[in-house]
Order: structure tokens, then sequence, then C-alpha cells
């Protein structure tokens, strides 16, 4: 097969969808690696090291697509890159498309793409593989921005995450137990904040209390609107980290609620590429991360990892490798039928919305694949 690695054009987007030693393997499995001239310099790759593992470098991005059967992306297409794609090629990307605009998913469906997104490659036991792996690295990443935003050089209330002896530490509230907020926790607690946790799943709050152990503990709180409530009013720091696999993040919490919160607190929506579980975000870039609202400072960036191009590039490796192997050797239908965790990914195929989630929000009939 052959494989067509772009260089990734979203604002502010430095990782890139294969690794050189990636590229090595699908090399010795007999594959063709189209790389596009840079796509990885902004996590530390420079063409000689595709050439190296066996890649061929192609001087533009229509190539790279061009050229392509399965073309393996970070974050969704442009319209242009859309336009470069194949008819019936294979996409695979964290592409978010319920999200997304409505005539971008028109033109793929058009163009008879099967669209696989990374974030909803679902295992037999609910688990979410390659999105876990990029979830886990942006929630260890909050607090050093968190501790960053709180200084008073970038607006905030000049308070240290940890406190010291006979000063309060930070207060920070999650909304969600899943795979970010959880690795989120930890740091937070290991940092020496104070920390409240809340999800709807119980089941979830159990399983975060026995993996975070008998040292320092969060508050774990149902997310009843009430409990939501509350902790926003008393955070220093409010990490929305609510997914909802292949759907549009709910709202949870209300302008309202963030109005209540003191001045200068800030607000971390995680969830902004699935539109965002907070009444008073939009999307930012890492040029542009935060802006005020209700007197509080919101920071929205939807690729927040791609500014950990290298290790973000290397995990997305680790996790996804597996699966776009998997495509590449047995070609597409085999893969699909033989890897039911890479089928349940598949949002758009032969021109039909095949994901039920994402039929629901674009208010089409169900298509199974």
């Amino acid at each position: 097969m052959n494989i067509g690695v772009p260089r990734e054009r979203q604002p502010d987007e430095h990782r890139v969808g294969l690794t050189p030693s990636a590229v090595e393997q699908f090399v010795a499995a007999g594959h063709a690696c189209f790389i596009e001239k840079h796509a990885g310099v902004g996590a530390g790759y420079a063409d000689l090291e595709y050439e190296k593992a066996g890649g061929r470098i192609v001087y533009s991005g229509e190539e790279a697509y061009g050229r392509a059967n399965l073309v393996l992306k970070v974050s969704k297409p442009t319209e242009e890159e859309v336009g470069w794609l194949n008819d019936g090629a294979i996409l695979t990307g964290y592409l978010h498309l319920a999200a997304g605009r409505r005539d971008r998913i028109d033109a793929l469906l058009s163009k008879h793409v099967t669209a696989i997104a990374y974030e909803t490659i679902q295992a037999d036991d609910g688990t979410l593989p390659v999105q876990s792996a990029m979830s886990r690295l942006a929630g260890m990443m909050l607090p050093q921005v968190a501790g960053t935003l709180l200084q008073n050089d970038r607006g905030g209330k000049g308070i240290l995450l940890s406190g010291l002896a006979g000063l309060p530490p930070a207060e920070i509230a999650i909304i969600g137990a899943g795979t970010s907020g959880t690795a989120a926790a930890s740091v937070f607690l290991d940092l020496g904040s104070s920390v409240t946790v809340l999800d709807r799943d119980l089941a979830r709050l159990h399983t975060l209390e026995e993996r975070l152990g008998h040292g320092r503990r969060p508050v774990l709180m149902v997310a009843y609107e009430s409990n939501i409530r509350k902790a926003v009013s008393y955070a220093d720091v409010l990490i929305g980290a609510v997914h909802i696999p292949g759907a549009k993040a709910p709202v949870v919490v209300t302008r309202d609620m963030i109005a209540s919160m003191k001045p200068r607190s800030v607000v971390m929506d995680i969830a902004i590429d699935q539109g965002g579980c907070v009444e008073t975000s939009r999307p930012t870039t890492h040029h542009n991360p935060t802006f005020v609202a209700e007197g509080v400072i919101h920071y929205c960036v939807p690729n927040m990892a791609s500014v950990v191009a290298r290790s973000a590039s290397q995990m997305l490796g680790h996790a996804a490798l597996p699966f776009t192997l998997a495509l590449a050797d047995e070609g597409l239908e085999a893969a699909l039928h033989s890897h039911p965790a890479l089928r349940r990914g598949v949002a758009l195929h032969q021109g039909r919305v095949v994901s039920t989630k994402l039929a629901f929000h674009l208010g089409l009939p169900e298509v199974t694949l």
C-alpha cells in the first residue's frame, strides 16, 4: 500500500502522523511511504531521517495525498487537503467530525473516503487505545500550563499550585474522571494542590480512588449540577475534561457558573476539540491561547499536545501503529473485519456516515458498516 504522510496544516500543529521508526516498519512490510518535505520538523525529525528509514520525500502536500491509498495524519484536514485526497482513499487522524463543518464532511462523503477517527477506535472493554494515549499526555501537561496561567504576568491570581507552609494550595476542580482527568488529578496532587474530581459515573470515581492509592487523595463528587456549581465557585483552576467518543461534548458548566468564580481564576476546557463543555469557551491557539470572559481566564487550545510534538508524535506512533499497519498489511475490508476496535473507529465509509453518534448529530438515518 502507498502511505502518505503530509505536513500538518492546522494552526500551530507541530506533530507528525508517522515517525521515522514507524516508517521503517511500514517499509519492512513492503509498503511505500511518501513523506512531505519538512513534515517532521516540528517534532524534531529531519527529512534525512525519513529517507534513512526508507521513506521517499515529496515536495508538496498535493503529491503526498495524490500518491497515497492511506493517509496518516494527526489533525482533521483543511478544505484544501480534502480536495487533494484520492477518491476512495483511507484517512486516519484525530478527526473530531461531530465538532467540524458539515461541508467538510459532505466533501469527504462525495469522494467516498473512508475516514477513521483515532478518538473513536474502541476496544471490546470500552477503552480507547489511541485517544487515551494523547489524553494521558494532555492531562499531564495541564498542571504545568495551569501554573503558568496563574502567574501575574499572564493575568492570573498570582498563586502557587502547591501553596507553602502557612499558605493554602490552589483549589483545582476537574470535571471528568476519564484518562486526561485522572492524569491531571495525579500530577496536581503530586504538586500539592487541593483537587476535586467530578464525574457522573460512580464506578469511574471508585476506580480513580483506587488508582491514586492511600497518599494524598482528591475529593470525589458525583457530577450533579449542584455539585458542579459548588466546585466551580471555589476553584482557582477549573478543568473541563468531558469526553463522549464520537459525539459533541455536552455543556455542563454554564455562563452563570463561570460568573461565580473568583476574578482571574483559570478555566481550561480540553473538551474544546469536541465543541467544549463550558458555555463560555471558544477555540484558541497556541499563539493566542487565552481570553477573558466573566472576569475569568479561559484556555481552550484544541491541539494542546502539539507543543510537545516529539513526545506526542512518538506516543501516537506507539498507540496507532498496530491499527495502521493492519490497514496496510491486510487491506481495508479485511482489517475492519479482523479488528473490531478499528471498525468502531470508522466514521465515513463508501459515501455513507456509519458512525451512529455522528449520524445522529447530523440528523441522518443510522447506517451500519
